[in-house]
């Protein structure tokens, strides 16, 4: 487990697998790279983040973060995994559940819903990047980037 303090001074716990508080995740974020490029969304007021959000009433997280990334970028992923999940201990605390999965398909003109739709960046973009949402900017971040990046060798080689 990895313990940090984030950006809004919680505590937060970062676990690959599963919480040790056996707290169920009902917020998402999905971690994908597509051919060298994360998939990222621009949030009209955070800026530049992964996609994710909230499973609704009687959603699986699986299906929320399907649907999530399909609402803010346009992008139908498959083959999703659930690598990571990480406690935030504000009032109340939550639980995130992190996935990585395969593009399947990418749609010209989408609905979009909070978002200005999919951002493409290399790492060396995404770093330099100024307009990325502070949720980009924390430790557990460079943690679960560091993570896809060893996966996407791992399939590679």
């Amino acid at each position: 487990m990895y313990v940090f303090t984030d950006l809004q001074g919680e505590r937060v716990e970062l676990t690959f697998g599963r919480n040790p508080y056996e707290m169920p995740a009902r917020h998402v974020l999905l971690l994908l790279k597509n051919n060298g490029k994360w998939l990222l969304t621009k949030h009209r007021t955070r800026g530049i983040e992964f996609p994710g959000g909230k499973a609704e009433k009687g959603e699986s997280i699986e299906v929320a973060v399907i649907r999530e990334a399909y609402e803010e970028t346009g992008v139908v992923v498959s083959n999703i995994v659930q690598f990571a999940e990480y406690v935030v201990h504000s009032e109340p605390s939550f639980c995130k559940a992190v996935f990585t999965g395969e593009v399947v398909e990418v749609e010209e003109n989408p609905t979009l819903y909070e978002t200005e739709g999919a951002v493409w960046l290399s790492d060396a973009e995404l770093n330099a990047c100024k307009h990325v949402s502070f949720y980009m900017k924390d430790e557990g971040m460079v943690k679960l980037r560091k993570w896809v990046d060893e996966c996407e060798r791992k399939r590679n080689s």
